[in-house]
């Protein structure tokens, strides 16, 4: 496990200088705050928390999961929850423990398991979980843990005094995938429809490959001021993820 947090952040330093320039995120420094045998969380701005739970899986062996926590006063909203209930109650308990922060809602960015693995233990903490219709729909097609609430193209929460909004831009890796975007510290939590940077094209099993280049452009105009982006999977970044991610679709 601690060696996987120290790949996560000097992995950057053995590959090509364009994979290292993405490592300026901000100003503020990426910190470890929490780690167990099934839950990572680093502080990646003032305001802001990657989480990080793991997914055996038959083709990519035990994958670490990014999802995002967000908190402003004494609210917080989470974006995909860790990939069990287990791991998921342990995020809830850190949150509350340790941020002093009521969670307002969890926002799963699409249907896979990585995303909403570990909701139900946030439904059995009466947190007001919130899906895109088209994940809703996905998620009862393939007889997983179903969002309460559904919205269509965006939705905007409200954080204490702030608002992150969530925004479908079109299909990539899956039909559903949206991405969340937090003005007060310009992050931008993209899920798995935006690849790190030397990343491979990954599960494709429900991508539209086509589409997923036009879909990152579109993010990449509605959020020009962008300075941290969260991708699925991997080491945050800043705009170069996009640039990244849509060359590695590019005339598909």
């Amino acid at each position: 496990m601690k060696s996987y947090i120290a790949s996560l952040f000097i992995l950057i330093l053995s590959t090509i200088g364009y994979k290292s320039s993405a490592q300026n995120l901000t100003e503020f420094q990426p910190k470890e705050v929490y780690t167990s045998t099934d839950l990572i969380i680093l502080q990646i701005g003032k305001n802001s928390f990657q989480h990080i739970s793991f997914l055996q899986t038959n083709d990519f062996g035990n994958v670490p999961c990014n999802g995002l926590v967000l908190r402003n006063n004494n609210d917080a909203v989470i974006f995909d929850t860790p990939t069990s209930d287990k791991s998921a109650a342990e995020l809830i308990k850190w949150v509350e423990k340790n941020l002093h922060c009521k969670i307002k809602a969890i926002v799963p960015t699409h249907f896979h398991e990585d995303c909403l693995g570990g909701l139900n233990s946030f439904h059995r903490n009466n947190i007001s979980s919130y899906g895109f219709y088209k994940t809703i729909g996905l998620a009862k097609e393939n007889k997983a843990a179903v969002p309460k609430y559904s919205f269509k193209d965006s939705l905007v929460l409200k954080i204490g005094v702030e608002k992150v909004i969530v925004k479908y831009f079109g299909e990539g890796h899956t039909k559903d995938n949206v991405v969340a975007y937090f003005p007060n510290d310009k992050i931008l939590f993209g899920g798995c429809l935006v690849k790190e940077l030397g990343a491979t094209k990954g599960y494709l099993g429900d991508a539209n490959v086509g589409e997923w280049s036009n879909t990152i452009e579109r993010i990449k105009k509605e959020y020009p001021m962008v300075k941290i982006i969260l991708p699925g999977h991997g080491e945050p970044g800043n705009i170069n993820l996009l640039d990244y991610t849509i060359s590695l679709f590019k005339n598909q």
